[in-house]
């Protein structure tokens, strides 16, 4: 059965920057976490740690093996994603941009730290969607938090490295700052709107590549594992930014205006031909 997308949860998305969409994905769930066991098992050469030496439990995510892992590519060209993105952007096609596997082990204290992901990205635009989606149930105080309306902050948070904070792009100090720091974003956080939600595994949240978001660690007895699938529209063009982006995606042959190339970023099956 196809997930209809209400008109209220499109709004809400476009207004906020994010939206909880439920059991959207639930009949995905055990496919998922078979992929999710798989990628463990065989990690792909962008798996990172994220705990601090000395912290305990674990924070380890990977990305970019859709093509290698059958599960997370079924789930990218069978499942509604496509179908529910094109809805939520409003674009008439939807390409495949990335894959992202994030878990917290049982006892981990370590924080996603607050940041947005289009910095870290060579592709922009308007109509760009990630589904956050559980893959255990999940607290709020635990979950995904988003900053409402943040995509739309006229200079984007600075991108940072998680495990060191260090800055993830070099600037030149002769030029203006491009980006808010993280230090002024604590400043003014209590003014903000903070999203939360209690999830249930096949539920997701949808967000738009420039919201500000984070999570909180893993303080449970139980995994925390979501698997993520971030997906593009019509007007989404590759753009030069200052270093490596993240993915980096090298020798991808594209210049800045260029739409993703289709053989690497493939157009998925669901929205309107």
């Amino acid at each position: 059965m196809t997930f209809k997308v209400q008109p209220g949860e499109i709004e809400t998305f476009q207004r906020d920057g994010a939206v909880c969409l439920r059991a959207v994905f639930a009949d995905w769930v055990a496919e998922l976490r078979r992929g999710v066991e798989r990628n463990e098992t065989d990690p792909g050469p962008y798996v990172a740690d994220n705990v601090p030496e000395g912290a305990g439990g674990r924070f380890w995510d990977d990305y970019c093996n859709w093509d290698r892992i059958a599960e997370f590519r079924r789930f990218a060209f069978e499942s509604d994603a496509a179908t529910v993105a094109a809805a939520l952007m409003g674009s008439r096609d939807v390409q495949l941009f990335h894959d992202h596997v994030l878990v917290k082990e049982p006892c981990t204290d370590t924080e996603t730290p607050w940041h947005s992901d289009r910095p870290y990205y060579l592709v922009d635009g308007r109509q760009t969607v990630s589904f956050w989606v559980p893959l255990d149930p999940i607290a709020a105080g635990s979950s995904l938090r988003v900053i409402a309306g943040s995509q739309h902050w006229e200079q984007p948070l600075e991108p940072t490295r998680w495990l060191s904070g260090e800055a993830f792009y070099r600037h030149d100090p002769r030029q203006p700052r491009p980006y808010r720091s993280l230090s002024e974003l604590g400043e003014t956080l209590d003014a903000e709107t903070i999203l939360a939600w209690d999830v249930e595994p096949g539920d997701a949240v949808a967000f738009d590549f420039g919201v500000v978001h984070s999570a909180a660690g893993n303080p449970t007895a139980s995994r925390r594992r979501v698997f993520s699938l971030r997906l593009v529209g019509d007007d989404a063009r590759v753009v030069q930014r200052p270093g490596r982006t993240s993915p980096p995606f090298p020798d991808h042959g594209m210049v800045a205006g260029d739409r993703l190339r289709p053989d690497w970023f493939p157009y998925l099956p669901g929205p309107v031909a």
